[in-house]
């Protein structure tokens, strides 16, 4: 077999190749090295090289995170399409387990009741759970706004918030907004975002504890 369809039909060898075209085609900026794998995991899943300049994190996310998840920590996600993305073997083997709260009854319930959004209920019941470390929000600036609200009240404290909603309304300014509220973040700013960035960046963090 020629090696171009070898390439073509291996997944690790299309993996390869494609981070191989992305470390050249990221030559021009200087990447942190300990950031690159998360940044180039995230161009890799969305095929978009901005996320180069657009990814950024305080200086003691990474740490922290790694930290929490050897700690085996639960995760909290806005959807479950980041919980359905992540990589169940990593989670397993730090024993971390990912929950997402906005499909439940009982949130939808209260959400209603209060006329306000299911992701805003759901950031205030995993709050008020400690053994969540971890929060990736990948779709709704509502849930990110909550969570500085109540970081800043004092009743959360969490090691990493992965902060990539996307979209065109609040989007932004919840971004900015968690920049400047004292949390180790990994953000995207702007409007790009999404729930394939959120587990982009946690899978290589769990990626790389493993090497």
């Amino acid at each position: 077999m020629e090696k171009s369809n070898y390439i073509i039909l291996n997944p690790q060898g299309i993996e390869t190749e494609s981070m191989q075209i992305i470390s050249r085609e990221l030559m021009h900026l200087s990447l942190p090295e300990n950031l690159a794998p998360i940044i180039k995991r995230v161009i890799h899943t969305t095929a978009d090289f901005e996320y180069g300049q657009l990814f950024e994190a305080h200086p003691d996310a990474l740490e922290n995170a790694q930290k929490a998840i050897k700690e085996g920590c639960n995760i909290y996600t806005d959807t479950s399409m980041i919980i359905a993305g992540l990589s169940k073997p990593s989670l397993a083997k730090y024993a971390c387990e990912a929950k997402c709260f906005v499909h439940d009854e009982g949130i939808k319930t209260e959400a209603k009741a209060k006329g306000i959004t299911r992701s805003i209920v759901g950031i205030d019941k995993a709050s008020s759970d400690k053994s969540f470390k971890i929060f990736v929000i990948g779709n709704a600036p509502t849930a990110l706004v909550r969570l500085c609200e109540l970081y800043k009240e004092g009743v959360v404290k969490p090691d990493l918030v992965i902060g990539v909603p996307v979209g065109f309304v609040g989007a932004a300014e919840s971004k900015d907004m968690l920049r400047d509220s004292g949390m180790p973040y990994m953000l995207v700013r702007g409007r790009k975002g999404g729930s394939t960035v959120g587990v982009a960046i946690l899978n290589a963090i769990l990626y790389g504890l493993g090497k």
